[in-house]
């Protein structure tokens, strides 16, 4: 229930940031809401299908605009190659977090 909350929040929150307003309200919601179902059993599939949801302007990198809740917490440490963006390879780094 408090990951449910939480992401709720991150919503909420992030739909008032002007670095956000060009971003899906819905896909927000969705990635947030499958971050928050995320665990250490979670498939390779799901994190995928966050990278999707995530990756707002589609350019096949997740930056730090465009990533929430635990993958914006932890941004720094699976960006493995300091460029400031998350490839799918390194947002996979999320399910070794999870444990």
């Amino acid at each position: 229930m408090k990951k449910v909350a939480l992401a709720i929040i991150v919503v909420v929150s992030m739909t008032s940031c002007n670095s956000v307003k060009n971003m899906n309200t819905s896909s927000i919601s969705q990635a947030a809401t499958l971050l928050s179902s995320l665990s250490s059993n979670s498939t390779v599939q799901q994190i995928s299908s966050l990278f999707t949801l995530l990756d707002a302007n589609k350019d096949e990198a997740i930056s730090s605009t465009e990533a929430i809740g635990s993958v914006s917490e932890n941004f720094n440490v699976l960006d493995k190659d300091n460029n400031s963006s998350l490839n799918l390879t390194e947002l996979t780094g999320l399910l070794g977090l999870l444990k």
